[in-house]
């Protein structure tokens, strides 16, 4: 007696749009605003002299850019 349903049918894979993100996309996401977080407040907390002391005030453009590409992350995720 065989069914009209196959198990391969149901077994379906999203694909494009609507295809679930990696494993790795929520870990990096949420690390790069962290990472870009912590830049800034390292910044502030040396009083102006680190993470990189020759650049001076872009730190802060560098540590909200990291923090921009992980939040740019957050509209991609599913």
């Amino acid at each position: 007696m065989a069914r009209g349903d196959n198990d391969e049918d149901r077994l379906v894979q999203p694909e494009g749009e609507a295809a679930p993100n990696p494993v790795w996309f929520k870990p990096i996401m949420i690390g790069l605003m962290l990472i870009g977080l912590v830049w800034i407040i390292v910044f502030y907390l040396s009083g102006q002299a680190f993470p990189i002391p020759d650049i001076g005030p872009w730190n802060l453009a560098i540590g909200f850019g990291i923090a921009f590409v992980g939040f740019l992350m957050t509209t991609r995720w599913r």
